[in-house]
């Protein structure tokens, strides 16, 4: 399965970006609000300047205190992105996913950011496409 075919199924196709400038704070509301686990920063909406997670945001805590909430995201945001195209295989995106220890991974063609896919999304992909190998074999048994 390809990542095209992850972005068609998601109900939700939209990624939702945020400023550089923005504190951690506002980030942490805008995470709760939506019931997301990521932000895209972008300056302009349809680059991918970094990520930021809420692992991003509990590790700054964890290291500055609550003072940190104010700071930029900019401050903690992954800038060395790990990206996808949509004709990447779903089986090699788990793969990055595992060995790099992230959940989150943007889909970007010709330098525009076309969506954001989760380990989530991967993972109800692979075993949509075991299931429907599954019956498949089943069906070659059984003569049908």
């Amino acid at each position: 399965m390809l990542v095209s075919h992850i972005l068609h199924s998601k109900a939700d196709d939209s990624v939702e970006t945020i400023l550089p400038s923005i504190t951690i704070a506002q980030a942490a509301q805008l995470l709760s609000q939506k019931r997301i686990g990521t932000l895209i920063v972008s300056r302009d909406g349809k680059t991918a300047d970094g990520i930021l997670s809420e692992r991003d945001i509990v590790r700054q805590l964890g290291e500055a205190g609550a003072d940190c909430l104010t700071a930029p995201v900019s401050d903690i945001m992954t800038t060395e992105l790990v990206i996808c195209t949509r004709d990447v295989r779903a089986d090699a995106v788990l793969k990055l996913m595992t060995e790099g220890r992230f959940r989150h991974m943007p889909v970007v063609e010709e330098g525009v950011l076309v969506g954001l896919i989760s380990l989530g999304d991967v993972v109800k992909a692979r075993l949509l496409e075991l299931a429907m190998h599954k019956d498949a074999l089943e069906g070659m048994i059984r003569g049908h």
